[in-house]
């Protein structure tokens, strides 16, 4: 059974960090681009940041400069490091994971970030 589990959400006062954290199981994440999708309430879900494969890495360009994904393929982990937040970041945050040639796709369960003062 693949499973996806974000953690590391929360509540933040803006200009504050988090780092979320999606362990993977189920899966090698080593065969996948992984990547990191917010919604907010009333909005459709965005990409926020994706990372193949080979780490080639892009970004939503609301979050350029602010927030950088990264992967540890032995430990099945993906990480999204999220520096100056904004009350604008405020939504739930999912992992995704992309088999690489497929249109295999899982999710996670999302874990929230709240922005605020």
């Amino acid at each position: 059974q693949v499973q996806l589990v974000e953690s590391g959400g929360g509540l933040v006062q803006p200009g504050e960090s988090l780092r979320l954290s999606c362990a993977a199981s189920g899966i090698f994440i080593g065969d996948y681009a992984m990547g990191w999708y917010r919604q907010a309430p009333g909005k459709e879900r965005e990409l926020v940041a994706r990372i193949g494969a080979r780490a080639h890495t892009n970004y939503a360009d609301s979050v350029k400069g602010r927030f950088t994904i990264s992967r540890d393929d032995p430990k099945n982990m993906v990480y999204l490091l999220m520096n100056s937040l904004k009350p604008e970041d405020t939504a739930v945050y999912y992992c995704r994971a992309d088999l690489v040639f497929s249109t295999t796709y899982y999710w996670g369960q999302g874990t929230q970030v709240t922005v605020a003062s």
